[in-house]
């Protein structure tokens, strides 16, 4: 099944506008953030050429991106990171015998068909029952990014000089679809490489457009 990323501009022409299609989402994040004692989402002055529009910035399987935070639980807790061919019995394990840990991950404890992430350093996903019941716990493109350089030698990548990331989907792909094949990669790890190029080239752009990304 195919997975998006999308990027949101946070502008003042959009956040500001009556008819901003995201605003019942960004003041249920506000509301998680303030609780939190952090600073709401952002809102920056639009700049023509720099925030961008609101458009894909990423495509992946939903199954790899499985395999990528399976990689992260194996090399947070210290195990080795082994190449899988599918998703199996261990993945499910590592789950349940590290779940405070799962929990504390950005990358891994956050749906993968909804949600967002902001532009907002804080520590832990942030959750409640408003953002449970929509788009799952609230993630900070800070600490994803974080994460991301952190799991990075472990699937071959040199977080410092990466490899170029893959073309955005020309168009919204549904669930339903299949992912758009990704490029050869021979590496035994290709399907986590993927992935993890698609949430790089989201989570920089994020940090430096002042955008949110959001799965769809």
């Amino acid at each position: 099944m195919a997975c998006d990323l999308w990027l949101v501009p946070l502008v003042d022409v959009l956040c500001h506008s009556p008819d901003n299609p995201f605003a019942e989402e960004l003041a249920a994040y506000d509301k998680a953030l303030g609780d939190a004692g952090l600073p709401a989402v952002p809102v920056f002055a639009y700049m023509p050429g720099l925030s961008g529009d609101v458009a894909p910035v990423a495509g992946f399987d939903y199954d790899a991106l499985h395999f990528l935070r399976r990689a992260y639980l194996l090399k947070i807790c210290g195990l080795e990171v082994t190449p899988v061919d599918e998703l199996g019995g261990d993945y499910e394990q590592l789950l349940e015998m590290f779940d405070s840990t799962a929990q504390q991950s950005h990358l891994v404890w956050h749906y993968d068909h909804a949600g967002a992430y902001v532009p907002v350093d804080f520590p832990a996903p942030l959750s409640n029952d408003e953002l449970l019941s929509g788009g799952g716990p609230l993630g900070s493109s800070q600490a994803l990014l974080r994460e991301l350089e952190f799991v990075a030698p472990a699937i071959g990548i040199d977080p410092a000089n990466p490899p170029l990331p893959p073309a955005p989907p020309q168009a919204p792909t549904t669930l339903e679809e299949p992912a758009t094949p990704p490029p050869h990669d021979p590496s035994p790890f290709a399907r986590e490489r993927h992935v993890w190029l698609g949430l790089h080239a989201a989570t920089t752009r994020s940090l430096a457009q002042g955008s949110m990304i959001i799965y769809s």
